[in-house]
């Protein structure tokens, strides 16, 4: 598997999911609203909260129940627990309840060619899946556009995309 540091996301920037699986229905946005990768949230269209990034000792990432509601195809745990290693560098994540660790790095592995926008990342099912990095001029600091069929790892897709943005913020 490749291995190597994130490429660096713009303020203006779409992320945009794309397993290797077939996609289908229309797509769901998450707009990003504040740069701190460690202290912001995601809206949907209609400015429900979707996501909040709060920091603590150890950050937790919360999907919001008022969002969730709205799209009943969400599966998956409520939140993730992401736990830094010494002086802030990567350590691993936690989903929900789950006692199963996963390592920081599998979360930060960049596109198989050299300037890819590609980034890879194993979700709790041992799966590897691709989201890609699309740039626009938009007012957000990112656009985060899920189709149906991906609802159901919007958790992992979510914390995949503030793993990657704290990597460029903390210089791993």
């Amino acid at each position: 598997m490749p291995s190597g540091a994130a490429q660096k996301v713009r303020p203006g920037s779409s992320v945009v999911y794309k397993p290797r699986r077939k996609l289908e229905l229309c797509p769901y946005t998450l707009i990003q609203w504040g740069d701190d990768p460690l202290r912001h949230h995601y809206v949907d269209n209609e400015g429900r909260p979707a996501f909040t990034i709060n920091p603590n000792p150890v950050i937790r990432v919360t999907r919001e129940a008022a969002w969730s509601q709205q799209h009943p195809s969400i599966m998956g745990p409520d939140n993730s627990y992401l736990y830094l290693g010494p002086e802030s560098t990567p350590g691993y994540v936690v989903y929900g309840g789950n006692t199963t660790h996963i390592s920081m790095t599998f979360f930060l592995r960049p596109g198989k060619r050299e300037g890819s926008l590609s980034r890879y990342f194993r979700c709790q099912n041992g799966k590897d899946y691709k989201w890609r990095l699309c740039v626009d001029d938009q007012e957000h600091y990112a656009r985060l556009i899920i189709k149906q069929s991906a609802m159901s790892l919007i958790t992992e897709i979510v914390t995949s995309l503030i793993l990657n943005r704290m990597a460029i913020a903390l210089g791993w």
